[in-house]
């Protein structure tokens, strides 16, 4: 038998990598089946390793995009000394052949500077948009007391049925989270906000109940259409532990929407006083237009995919959608796909929706837990925001005291989201941060009822806001993020995030009901409300860790078998070669 040709170190192979700083490899599957050789020594026995030059395109190429150019591929050996050359042998000498991976090479400073760069850029700005979402949906509390009530002389029942009309057709509308997969999101975002924006302003010319009431129904399908998928698009661009802390920032606009309306709604007040229009007039108007103004800038800056990012360099480009590959291949149904194609980049994802994955989720009994412990933190979620200005003015305050008064509570509850959010991406944990924020908000409430109950110092009550407040907001952030967490594929997201919001989206019906008149200036029948919700959040949650942790051990055990029946020399695929260990999808605690 004559020896295989030497296989020389090419002398020069440079680097995609724009600086001096260490290497990443990041493992992938491509390369199981290229040449069928393999690096023999005593250093790397039994592997490969496959270089690719990456494609600096820029985004605005037509066409189907490649991030990994056309590859040189070398498969080298270590040399002794630098002077003896290795030899290559057959892969079938190698029952080791099937665990080859191919790498891609990036730095962990580009890492790092993909996540800076989408930290803030995108994620600020979609915070920017949730923010002045939640600012058109909840300005009606403060319009309420500024003089709105008055002017159209509304009851308290007709002031339930505003509020309740605008979730009507948030649920209706919730399934458009799918849209996400269908239309660019850079168009739909745009639509969106310039729809709320008008509807938002218009209402500052409402002369009567049942104008206002279409407009508030509107507001609530445009919304309908942008909120609830936000967390389902940032998933596009972040990895699974990396997208709690994202979906804080995102959500922790609601918090500091609300305190900046409550601030500028004082001031609005005191300005608006003596002149041409009413004060609720004014606010609508301050407070709605922006959003006109911020889709015209949505459509030229927010990205479909990491791949068209305008703010990222080319290579930063290649980079976001490399540091994505490996979890996305991790939870492919199919296995391991040895085609290259399968595997180059593209700076378009595949448009559209697995049917067959949509179905699976609506079948899954997991995505109807989560759902209930939405619709129990919504319960609060959407009450306090919209009553909040009328309960502290029960307390004995003035119309302007209580918008100030409004504020402070939702800036706590902003920084303590933020830390949440971080901590759970950081321990990589959820249940625990559900169930803790679950007893806070329930302890929260539940001190406003007993306070009012027992005719206590108003300062009590008023106190028992923070905790209550802060557990509702940072629970939903957990409870957002651990749905998507949760969901293995982008269809099976898309219809989890539509199940929660759909379902959870119902617990406002309940909400905007809990504070009738005829319960002021205490509330203790709907503080009480609140409180049991909150609790049922908490062992909803536990109850959905139990499950989780128990289909994890299965899936561990299984996995165990299979390494062990490799390691006793069972052959699982013809021709005797080991099959490539796929990486099973475990759920996060």
């Amino acid at each position: 038998m004559t020896s295989p040709e030497p296989l020389r170190r090419p002398q020069e192979v440079s680097s995609p990598s724009t600086d001096d700083a260490s290497t990443r490899l990041t493992p992938s599957s491509d390369s199981e089946e290229d040449n069928g050789l393999i690096a023999s020594g005593d250093t790397y026995p039994g592997q490969s390793f496959r270089l690719k030059n990456l494609s600096t395109n820029s985004a605005g190429e037509t066409g189907k995009r490649n991030a990994v150019g056309t590859a040189e591929q070398y498969d080298w050996q270590e040399e002794e000394n630098n002077e003896n050359t290795q030899f290559l042998y057959s892969s079938h000498q190698f029952s080791q052949t099937s665990s080859v991976q191919s790498y891609e090479l990036y730095t962990t400073d580009e890492d790092r500077a993909v996540l800076k760069k989408l930290d803030r850029r995108l994620v600020m700005f979609m915070a920017l948009l949730y923010l002045l979402s939640f600012l058109d949906r909840s300005n009606i509390g403060n319009s309420r007391i500024a003089g709105l009530e008055k002017d159209l002389n509304l009851s308290s029942r007709q002031y339930e049925w505003l509020l309740t009309a605008f979730y009507i057709t948030y649920i209706v509308f919730e399934w458009m989270a799918l849209m996400y997969r269908i239309i660019p999101p850079h168009i739909y975002i745009s639509l969106c906000v310039l729809s709320w924006g008008l509807i938002a302003s218009l209402q500052a010319t409402s002369t009567s109940f049942g104008f206002l009431l279409i407009l508030r129904a509107l507001l609530g399908v445009s919304e309908a259409a942008f909120g609830p998928g936000v967390p389902f698009y940032l998933s596009f661009f972040f990895r699974r532990n990396e997208l709690a802390f994202r979906t804080g920032l995102f959500i922790s606009a609601a918090p500091l929407a609300t305190s900046f309306a409550s601030s500028l709604a004082w001031v609005i007040t005191k300005l608006g006083q003596h002149g041409p229009l009413a004060p609720w007039r004014l606010l609508f108007l301050v407070e709605g237009f922006p959003s006109v103004l911020v889709a015209v800038w949505a459509w030229e800056f927010i990205p479909d995919s990491p791949g068209t990012a305008g703010f990222l360099s080319p290579r930063l480009r290649d980079v976001a959608v490399l540091r994505l590959r490996e979890e996305k291949e991790a939870a492919d149904e199919d296995g391991v796909d040895d085609s290259l194609e399968k595997h180059e980049l593209t700076s378009e994802k595949k448009r559209g929706v697995n049917m067959k994955e949509i179905l699976q989720a609506l079948l899954d009994p997991k995505c109807y837990i989560t759902a209930l412990m939405f619709f129990s933190c919504n319960v609060a979620f959407s009450s306090l925001p919209v009553f909040l200005p009328t309960i502290i003015q029960d307390m004995g305050h003035s119309a302007l005291t209580s918008q100030a008064l409004s504020a402070p509570p939702y800036l706590f509850s902003f920084v303590l989201v933020i830390l949440t959010a971080y901590l759970s991406d950081h321990l990589q944990s959820r249940s625990a941060f559900i169930i803790l924020h679950a007893v806070l908000g329930a302890s929260g409430y539940a001190l406003i009822a007993f306070a009012g109950f027992r005719r206590w110092n108003p300062v009590w009550r008023y106190i028992g806001i923070y905790p209550a407040a802060a557990g509702f907001f940072s629970a939903i952030t957990i409870i957002i993020t651990w749905t998507i967490n949760n969901q293995e594929s982008d269809s099976k997201k898309g219809t989890g995030m539509a199940m929660l919001n759909i379902i959870g989206q119902c617990g406002p019906l309940v909400g905007t009901k809990l504070y009738p008149d005829t319960d002021a200036p205490y509330y203790i029948r709907g503080m009480a409300v609140c409180a049991g919700f909150m609790l049922a959040v908490g062992g909803l949650a536990f109850l959905l860790r139990i499950v989780l942790s128990r289909v994890n051990r299965q899936v561990k055990g299984s996995r165990k078998r299979e390494r062990s029946e490799r390691e006793d020399g069972v052959p699982l695929v013809s021709g005797g070669m080991a099959k490539t260990e796929k990486q099973e999808f475990l759920f996060m605690l």
